[in-house]
């Protein structure tokens, strides 16, 4: 199970930092990829993958904004956004996939496990 938390409202140029605490897997043994689905759209690829024992990564529209850490003691992954803006305006999920392949998967039909989301709305 995954639990998405920390979203909500906040103006242009604000921060929000959301949790993903992860129970029934061992969160050491799996990557979490980070996605958004904004209003009348499709869930976007992945934003930002906390990669087990490597780097982290994000994708260009976000790096430099966006960062993602975990925890593992806590079976918590974190996502920090900086510099938000109108267009980062969405439901923004959580997914465990196991590290199967690659550790780069992009889409969300590669992941294994999602969370519910939460909502987080930048407006000014």
């Amino acid at each position: 199970q995954l639990v998405e938390s920390g979203g909500g409202s906040v103006q242009p140029g604000g921060s929000l930092t959301l949790s993903c605490v992860v129970s029934g897997l061992t969160l050491d043994y799996y990557n979490i990829g980070w996605f958004r689905q904004a209003p009348g759209k499709e869930r976007e690829g992945v934003l930002c993958i906390e990669i087990t024992h490597d780097s982290p990564w994000c994708a260009d529209s976000v790096r430099g904004r966006f960062t993602v850490s975990r925890d593992n003691a806590k079976s918590t992954v974190y996502l920090q956004m900086n510099s938000l803006k109108p267009e980062d305006t969405a439901i923004y999920y959580c997914a465990a996939r196991w590290p199967h392949q690659t550790d780069y998967a992009q889409r969300p039909d590669e992941y294994e496990y999602w969370g519910q989301g939460t909502q987080v709305t930048v407006s000014s």
